[in-house]
């Protein structure tokens, strides 16, 4: 995967954030599903700065200082976003998708001021111990996609969460194909394991949010 980042081979997607910095992401003309900003991504990231997630006196973001594992991080967009929140993050996919990632954090880096954000390969179903501890928040957009990967995404999940960890996944529902299948066998695995709160719409961004894209708040079950 080319990184130079004035080629054709990339177009970027400005986001704005509430407090009017725009985050500048670069996404792949060609490439796999990891390459551009998906919907989900887009409704998870404006979740995170949802009033819900700010004390009031004084005025602090609760992400400042947790420490967050971004899984399947594609473009890097949702982590970027939860890192200019001042949350130290470690955003994972892939070995090909490194690039697009550490490009995507060095052109954004100038936004990010109390926070941290680093890319790391982790390939679901493997070893995890070098994001241990585990994480206070886990967040997943659109992960859920092929067959092959739910038992190791599902693996993956049961490794790094610990008692006191919060995964966030946002998907969006998909009814064509495989999709439905695929969908249900990651939450029959997953709900084993997790017990799982559907956020409503309220709670979300009012302007990005969409009946088709769910948000979900998950945590380990007490055996």
């Amino acid at each position: 995967m080319a990184t130079d980042e004035d080629s054709e081979d990339y177009f970027v997607r400005e986001i704005e954030k509430n407090d009017g910095s725009v985050l500048r992401i670069y996404q792949c003309s060609r490439g796999d599903v990891g390459c551009v900003v998906w919907d989900a991504a887009i409704v998870l990231s404006k979740y995170l700065e949802t009033e819900q997630f700010y004390s009031v006196q004084p005025r602090v973001s609760t992400w400042r200082s947790k420490n967050i594992v971004e899984l399947g991080a594609g473009t890097g967009l949702v982590g970027l976003v939860a890192a200019t929140l001042g949350a130290n993050v470690t955003v994972t996919d892939l070995e090909d998708l490194q690039p697009l990632l550490q490009l995507n954090i060095k052109k954004n880096q100038h936004l990010i001021h109390t926070g941290s954000i680093t890319a790391k390969v982790l390939k679901w179903g493997g070893n995890v111990r070098e994001f241990l501890p585990h994480p206070h928040y886990i967040l997943m957009a659109d992960c859920i996609y092929y067959e092959q990967s739910v038992e190791p995404l599902v693996e993956t999940l049961k490794l790094l969460a610990g008692p006191e960890t919060c995964v966030i996944c946002c998907f969006e529902q998909r009814t064509v194909g495989v999709n439905p299948e695929i969908e249900k066998r990651f939450f029959e695995l997953l709900l084993q394991e997790f017990q799982s709160e559907m956020i409503p719409s309220e709670k979300q961004d009012p302007e990005f949010n969409s009946p088709d894209i769910h948000i979900l708040h998950l945590r380990r079950r007490v055996h």
